[in-house]
C-alpha cells in the first residue's frame, strides 16, 4: 500500500495537458463521469481545464510521488445549498487499486471542511460505479439515497447513489 506523503494534491498546470488528454480519451476512466466532459477529449479542452475549468470550486490535481495522476473536486453550493458541496473525482486507471483515491478524498475533506463554511460534502454515484461506492464507505461517507432513473447517459437511464459525509460538530 501506499504512504500518506506518497500523495499530494496541487493546482493543475500547463505540463498535465497531456496527460489531461491520455486519461480523459479512455472509455473506462470516464465511463461514469459528467457528460460535462467533452468526447473526445481535446488539446483545447485540457488547456480550458487548466486556465479557467479547474480554477472553479476546490479542484486540485492528485500525484502520486509526484506524478499527475488524477482529479479531485469539491463544488460548493449556491444559495440555500451553500454550505453543501458536491465531490467529484477520477483517476488514470493505471493507478487505481493502490489507495490513492481514498487518501485524495481525506485530504480534500480535511481542506473544504477546515477551511470553508461547507458542512456537507455529498457524491453522486453510477449504480454500476461498485468500486466507487466501497471508496465513498471506506472514506466515511454513508449511504444517503438512491434516485431511481436520475441519471441519462449514452442512452441509458442509471440510477444515481447520493452518498454524504457530514463535518464533525464540535460540542460543548
Amino acid at each position: 500500500m501506499i504512504n500518506q506523503q506518497d500523495i499530494t494534491l496541487r493546482s493543475f498546470v500547463t505540463s498535465d495537458k497531456i496527460q489531461l488528454v491520455e486519461v480523459l480519451n479512455r472509455h473506462i476512466v470516464i465511463r461514469y463521469l459528467s457528460s460535462k466532459i467533452p468526447s473526445p477529449y481535446t488539446e483545447q479542452d485540457a488547456t480550458w481545464w487548466i486556465n479557467d475549468g479547474s480554477r472553479q470550486g476546490f479542484v486540485r490535481a492528485i500525484c502520486y510521488r509526484g506524478k499527475f495522476v488524477g482529479c479531485i473536486g469539491v463544488n460548493p453550493g449556491e444559495f440555500e445549498y451553500q454550505r453543501s458541496g458536491e465531490i467529484g473525482y477520477w483517476l488514470d486507471s493505471a493507478y487505481w487499486g493502490k489507495g490513492i483515491m481514498s487518501q485524495a478524498i481525506e485530504l480534500i475533506t480535511a481542506e473544504v471542511f477546515g477551511t470553508t463554511s461547507i458542512v456537507r460534502i455529498f457524491a453522486a454515484v453510477f449504480e454500476p460505479n461498485l468500486p466507487s461506492k466501497k471508496l465513498l464507505l471506506k472514506s466515511g461517507f454513508h449511504q444517503e439515497a438512491v434516485l431511481k432513473d436520475a441519471i441519462f447517459k449514452d442512452n441509458t437511464f442509471f440510477d444515481n447513489h447520493i452518498f454524504v459525509k457530514l463535518k464533525p460538530r464540535i460540542t460543548d
